[in-house]
């Protein structure tokens, strides 16, 4: 990021990704965006994302966009720069494009015009993904899929950030940069 603060943050599910990337955010400055990929397609998904929304507070403007991000991201940059912008996640993003039956090389194509985009953001960034390599190997050809796709696009991006974190447990472990220090001495803890 040139000359920004940015932070990616991997993990496996419920691991303190998000609470982890969202402290860190807050501490970035007053003006928020979070961008939010999740589709709500049943109604636990919709108790979700209003408890998620609630644990946030009303202190963040929120853009949702499940699939056309960087497009969403550029207009809303348009209209001013906020101070950081928390973008929460690249997983669902990635399901996203997969369920709307995008090639894998269409699909990468895209996170890399994200990269090149984040890179040159005018504002600090976080990003949070799911590590979805740790597993067992899916059963299905299209769980096989996302698995390599989401893997490789948490190779491409995690080159664009300044720091990338893994966290387990709600504890985080430096793969590259530093442990910024609004997370020092600090564990997670998702709700």
């Amino acid at each position: 990021m040139k000359g920004q603060p940015s932070l990616f943050v991997v993990g496996g599910t419920r691991s303190g990704k998000s609470a982890l990337a969202l402290r860190w955010a807050k501490a970035q400055g007053e003006r928020r965006l979070f961008v939010a990929t999740l589709r709500v397609c049943d109604e636990e998904m919709a108790k979700r994302v209003a408890r998620h929304r609630a644990e946030r507070g009303s202190d963040w403007e929120v853009c949702e966009e499940p699939l056309t991000l960087e497009e969403a991201l550029k207009a809303r940059l348009d209209q001013g720069t906020p101070d950081v912008l928390l973008l929460d996640c690249l997983s669902s993003w990635i399901a996203n494009l997969l369920a709307a039956e995008l090639a894998a090389s269409e699909i990468l194509q895209r996170v890399r015009s994200l990269g090149a985009f984040l890179c040159t953001a005018p504002c600090a960034v976080a990003l949070v993904s799911l590590e979805t390599g740790l597993g067992i190997v899916p059963v299905s050809a299209l769980g096989r899929l996302y698995r390599d796709i989401l893997g490789e696009s948490n190779q491409i991006l995690a080159k664009c950030f300044t720091n990338v974190l893994f966290v387990a447990c709600g504890l985080p472990l430096v793969l590259k940069g530093h442990l910024p220090a609004e997370l020092m001495g600090q564990s997670t803890e998702e709700h």
